[in-house]
């Protein structure tokens, strides 16, 4: 498969990126990093995060494209989180409001503290992040579909871009 814009050829076509902390992570100064750790940060025990998926139909496709976000959330509901990090049953939680932390500057506008619903989902997923219903391109993308065209557009702008 090539992509529409250099012609580099790819093996398969990314349909999940992700960002390895919070942008606040980047922000502060080391000895203010609490903890980081695959699905969860605390930086200076004030600010917590948590990780999950914004998932974006694929127009005429069964497949999603999914973004792996930060989404912070507050003191009470990230210790509500941890709490039933291995209950089941945990996906009947009511959704915790959140504020995406996640700068995805492939976007015209951006995507800091866009508000968010964080989904709990069964035991061993991570949440599913549902942006408020917005004109922000990435709320109209989640709301509406992308198609396989706008996939490979993202591919090269994260790789070439």
């Amino acid at each position: 498969m090539k992509c529409p814009h250099c012609n580099n050829e790819w093996s398969e076509l990314p349909l999940c990126y992700g960002i390895e902390a919070p942008h606040y992570f980047y922000t502060v100064p080391e000895e203010k990093r609490t903890e980081l750790t695959e699905d969860f940060c605390v930086i200076d025990e004030q600010h917590f995060f948590i990780r999950g998926h914004i998932e974006i139909p694929i127009i005429d496709s069964n497949e999603k494209f999914i973004w792996s976000v930060w989404v912070s959330l507050s003191a009470e509901n990230f210790l509500k989180s941890n709490e039933l990090l291995f209950v089941e049953g945990r996906e009947d939680e009511e959704p915790y409001f959140g504020w995406l932390s996640t700068e995805l500057a492939i976007y015209p506008l951006t995507t800091l503290s866009l508000k968010t619903m964080v989904h709990t989902q069964e035991v061993g997923a991570v949440p599913l992040i549902e942006l408020e219903q917005t004109n922000h391109p990435l709320a109209v993308e989640q709301r509406e579909g992308i198609s396989v065209e706008r996939v490979k557009e993202i591919a090269h702008l994260i790789n070439h871009g």
